[in-house]
């Protein structure tokens, strides 16, 4: 279970450094194997590979004569690289993906239960902000009743 927000940085080589909190869970769940996407909110999703893998499957399962959905296998799908942790926790975000999030030197690393997403700190902060923003009449449906 990954949880928590980190502020990292990336190198001029475009590797970033897994925290070692995360490190031991990474190695455990998939022997460092990460899948690494484009997200429609111009973040990057990261999973461990057996987590992306019935993702794909679902998303390859979709129609592709709907339209909407052809264009989310080819975000989803058509962006995903596979990545492997290397022996200091760093894994290279490739160049196309870093121009599709727009990460620049300084990123955050948010834990998402079973994967991560990784923003610039800039679209963190403002990404932050919008939630920050809900009021009781716009929350989902599915949240009423909710409590924390």
């Amino acid at each position: 279970m990954f949880r928590g927000v980190t502020q990292l940085n990336l190198d001029n080589k475009g590797r970033v450094v897994i925290p070692a909190r995360h490190r031991d869970a990474l190695l455990a769940a998939c022997n460092g194997r990460l899948v690494i996407t484009a997200d429609p909110s111009r973040c990057l999703l990261i999973y461990p590979q057996p987590e992306w893998e019935p993702i794909q499957q679902k998303l390859m399962g979709l129609s592709s004569f709907n339209s909407r959905m052809r264009s989310l296998q080819r975000l989803l799908v058509g962006h995903a690289e596979d990545v492997d942790m290397d022996a200091a926790g760093r894994l290279l975000i490739s160049p196309a993906l870093r121009e599709f999030a727009e990460l620049d030197k300084r990123v955050m690393l948010v834990g998402q239960g079973g994967k991560f997403e990784l923003w610039g700190e800039s679209r963190w902060v403002a990404e932050r902000e919008q939630s920050l923003s809900f009021r009781d009449a716009e929350m989902p449906e599915e949240l009423e009743g909710f409590s924390l």
